[in-house]
């Protein structure tokens, strides 16, 4: 089995490349060969016994996407994405980026001889609703911003796609995924993962939401977890919606802060300080901050995420050492 991951130097891209070389099957077939795709050349997962191939490129440029994604590929996991600040600050990169990148990847794979399964990953920013909303699995998506209606095109580009046969899409919803390894980045979500990331570092962060804000939230290993389930579940049941929002947990910063001090101590928490961002607020603020999610547990079969304190403590065993040496602390 060929597969290729399109962001692959993204930090769940190389996390989803090191799961497959440390598993070395995907659904119970052998992978023969795994392609990681990103703007400049992802490493190359430890311990691969199969050959790994590690490209730079644009994602907006057909051919290069194109070679990315050669013949007898099976599977493609589109993670490349301008994140939701960055879109809103520069609509011609997010178009480019998330919409022209996406319109790329489905050329490709309607090149192939046969349709690969493509699994790509939405957001929760595609939706509107805020603090108050739980939203079910049929709700319209709405998007309150530009990063968010560019995941919405996509999704609907994949869902047609699939309905033709070009492909076979599972879009996933992705919840904000905390906590991140390394620096924070340009997405207005960063600083769920900052306030505790940081901490534990040692160092102090900023707050720019009140406490009581609320964020549907997945760890990396679940996110991970539920990448592999979409690249060989059954899409029969899915019939034309291709898009699914799984089972994360609605979280209030309050009760993230909370677990940072059961699991670190008071001295953590205290590196926490408020610092309101209205220009953060109003992009986050509206972001549904809770799902449903039945669908995807019955009968799709995806995995409820962890507690907090559970999320805590796996980026201390996963990502705090290697988080700690990148930044020199």
């Amino acid at each position: 089995m060929q597969i290729t991951i399109l962001g692959g130097g993204g930090f769940l891209g190389r996390k989803l490349a090191q799961r497959l070389a440390a598993e070395g099957t995907l659904g119970g077939a052998p992978i023969t060969g795994l392609t990681l795709f990103d703007l400049a050349a992802p490493p190359a997962p430890e311990g691969a016994r199969f050959p790994v191939r590690c490209l730079g490129g644009d994602v907006a440029d057909p051919a290069q996407v194109a070679a990315a994604i050669p013949a007898g590929t099976a599977v493609v996991v589109h993670l490349a994405a301008v994140v939701s600040a960055q879109a809103e600050a520069d609509f011609d990169l997010g178009l480019r980026v998330n919409v022209h990148g996406t319109l790329a990847v489905l050329q490709a794979c309607r090149a192939l001889p046969r349709p690969p399964r493509v699994v790509f990953t939405s957001s929760v920013a595609s939706f509107a609703g805020g603090q108050g909303a739980l939203l079910a699995d049929d709700a319209r998506q709405l998007p309150t911003n530009s990063y968010g209606a560019e995941k919405a095109i996509g999704e609907l580009l994949l869902q047609d796609a699939s309905r033709r046969g070009f492909l076979d899409a599972v879009n996933l919803r992705l919840p904000t995924v905390i906590i991140r390894p390394g620096r924070p980045n340009r997405a207005a979500s960063s600083f769920v993962s900052a306030i505790l990331r940081e901490p534990l570092l040692g160092l102090p962060a900023e707050l720019p939401v009140p406490e009581d804000f609320a964020v549907w939230i997945c760890s990396p290993r679940r996110a991970v977890a539920w990448f592999l389930h979409a690249m060989t579940m059954d899409t029969a049941p899915l019939g034309l919606d291709r898009g699914i929002n799984p089972p994360g947990r609605s979280v209030a910063v309050g009760e993230m802060l909370a677990a940072l001090e059961g699991v670190a101590g008071p001295a953590a928490r205290a590196l926490v300080r408020p610092v309101p961002d209205p220009a953060v607020e109003a992009i986050v603020g509206g972001w549904p901050a809770s799902f449903t999610a039945e669908r995807a547990r019955r009968p799709l079969g995806f995995s409820e995420q962890e507690g907090m304190e559970a999320i805590i403590e796996a980026f201390i065993a996963d990502d705090l050492a290697a988080t700690r040496a990148e930044r020199g602390l």
